[in-house]
């Protein structure tokens, strides 16, 4: 009965771990060059459960079947499937039309990927993100806006496991290695990549991770119970 409650706990925390994510991607159903994060959980490995009550002296070793103490939650990835690109009409939004990311350079120096094109310019006519953070061109230097025609030329890096990169949270992302240029990158001026987030799809794991927790309650509720009596029962005896 203890372990269970035990399982039961794990199972909840992994549950509210679950329902936060979801309630983040929801909430990033509109920011542009977002990509869904996804959980995937694991199960603990099977132990062995026995006891010595065999034999006349009850000391003789009895096997019972395994027994797996729940699940745990394992890790994380990013999902990388492109979002729908939406026209703007503004010179200073770029979308990404094939792999790869922006590099900007973050106030700490920290530099970070995404791909939300949605850039202003700043008093030196260079291009940043919305909160100021400086877009890298392919010498790793600003980008300045001319008044020639074409796309500036952005550095655009691509990685071999997308769904490895680390969410910063507002669509960047940063990577314990550095990306590979990306080579002809096909850059659209006056769109903006949409979020790839399934509204949806959220919404039914919402609804099925709420049907869990009310599963694991009237399972904590009927354990509870059980040990009640245990105690205030068995306990008389």
């Amino acid at each position: 009965m203890i372990r269970g409650l035990d399982t039961l706990y794990q199972s909840v925390n992994l549950l509210e771990k679950r329902q936060e994510n979801i309630s983040g991607n929801i909430a990033n159903v509109r920011t542009s060059g977002y990509q869904a994060k996804e959980l995937f959980q694991s199960t603990y490995r099977q132990v062995q459960l026995h006891n010595f009550q065999g034999g006349n002296n009850n000391n003789q070793r009895i096997q019972y079947d395994g027994f797996t103490f729940g699940n745990y939650l394992a890790g994380s990835y990013l999902n990388p499937a492109k979002g729908a690109l939406q026209q703007t009409g503004r010179a200073t939004d770029f979308a990404i039309n094939s792999d790869g990311y922006f590099q900007v350079r973050m106030n700490n120096g920290q530099i970070a990927y995404t791909r939300n094109g949605n850039f202003r310019l700043n008093n030196q006519n260079q291009y940043v993100t919305q909160e100021g953070y400086q877009v890298l061109g392919t010498n790793n230097g600003p980008v300045t806006a001319t008044a020639a025609t074409g796309i500036p030329n952005f550095s655009i890096v691509s990685f071999p496991n997308d769904g490895n990169l680390q969410s910063m949270g507002n669509a960047y992302y940063t990577s314990q290695t550095a990306g590979t240029p990306v080579r002809a990158p096909q850059l659209e001026q006056g769109s903006l990549e949409q979020s790839n987030v399934s509204t949806s799809d959220e919404m039914v794991s919402m609804i099925q991770t709420s049907r869990e927790f009310q599963a694991n309650q009237k399972a904590l509720s009927a354990t509870n119970d059980t040990l009640q009596k245990a105690v205030n029962n068995l306990g008389k005896v």
